[in-house]
């Protein structure tokens, strides 16, 4: 599905909520209005979606919806590089295992000098003291919030590859799959496709994907003011941010980020998954290392993050949706 097909010719084939040619109503909406209707609100992240991505340059590949209906379907089935996206999906596979009996979040897993990878990325290789030994709560946590790459090894050791992706396939996954290397315990991150995706955090609120109390676990880490803020949450207060579950993932040209959002009483209302690669607009050679906020396809997910959370400010998710609670942002100063 290419971007002619998702934003006008092929609309009714595709399937999606889109903004239809300069001149006609969805058009000139008034984008200072707050959308009123689940219908608005598609219309307005789809306007917002497109322009963005044009700024920002590069291949996007996309999956957005509002209240359980598409807003947004560019190239969803395309199978991209997941980056840590997919770690997600590898947490999926250890809670699966806890709510089998199988593990548990107090079980222990030793960080050897061997296991750490020293990146620029997460805490682990920050700790200086090993051997050491940590829970498993502490490694999905980690491994969710900050990005901790010497996780994906954890985990491993508990769920090796082989395990993790036929786990994933029996949920349903057959395109978010990691990949094995020589040693079993190891792995790459793999792909996906942004409709697979999209299909996991759906499960995942809907109570399908694991147990209820894995599925408050897993939201709970992605909602925390700890996970990353440099896209979607970018724009957003403390409040709004803790109405956010999401994890970004980077690598080489890759930007990706997906997750959900929730409204004021804790219902899933929105969720999306944005992968994008390539050439982006700017300086390649600044572009090349910058995982930050400033990156084009960042600010474009930063506009995006601002505009999804406003468009559904009156809009209420379906009544049978699960509510994962309201949470609210309480600092201490030690003691």
């Amino acid at each position: 599905m290419n971007r002619r097909q998702v934003f006008g010719v092929g609309a009714a084939a595709a399937g999606t909520v889109l903004v239809s040619g300069e001149g006609s109503a969805a058009a000139q909406e008034d984008d200072t209005a707050v959308p009123a209707t689940p219908e608005q609100a598609r219309r307005r992240i789809a306007r917002v979606y497109r322009r963005e991505v044009e700024r920002a340059g590069g291949t996007w590949s996309s999956y957005i919806s509002v209240a359980g209906e598409a807003a947004v379907a560019e190239g969803a089935d395309t199978v991209v590089e997941a980056y840590s996206v997919n770690k997600i999906a590898v947490a999926t596979a250890v809670l699966d295992k806890i709510d089998r009996g199988l593990l548990t979040l107090d079980q222990r897993v030793d960080v050897t000098e061997a296991i750490v990878i020293r990146d620029t990325d997460g805490i682990i290789p920050l700790d200086g003291a090993y051997p050491s030994s940590i829970t498993l709560g502490h490694v999905l946590a980690m491994l969710l919030t900050v990005s901790d790459n010497t996780c994906v090894r954890l985990c491993g050791l508990v769920c090796p590859a082989a395990e993790l992706n036929e786990i994933l396939r029996a949920k349903g996954f057959v395109h978010t799959q990691v990949v094995p290397v020589a040693n079993p315990n190891r792995f790459f991150l793999g792909k996906t496709t942004p409709a697979e995706t999209h299909t996991l955090l759906q499960m995942l609120v809907g109570g399908t994907l694991l147990s209820a109390e894995s599925s408050a676990y897993l939201l709970n880490v992605l909602r925390s003011l700890t996970a990353f803020t440099d896209g979607v949450r970018l724009d957003l207060s403390s409040a709004e941010r803790l109405r956010v579950a999401t994890k970004a993932g980077w690598f080489a040209t890759g930007r990706n980020e997906a997750g959900v959002i929730f409204d004021a009483e804790g219902r899933p209302t929105v969720t999306y998954a944005l992968f994008a690669s390539g050439e982006y607009t700017g300086d390649p050679a600044a572009n090349a290392d910058n995982y930050s906020a400033t990156h084009p396809a960042l600010r474009a997910r930063a506009k995006l993050g601002r505009t999804m959370m406003d468009a559904v400010a009156r809009i209420s998710a379906a009544p049978a949706a699960r509510s994962f609670g309201a949470k609210a942002y309480h600092p201490v100063n030690g003691g």
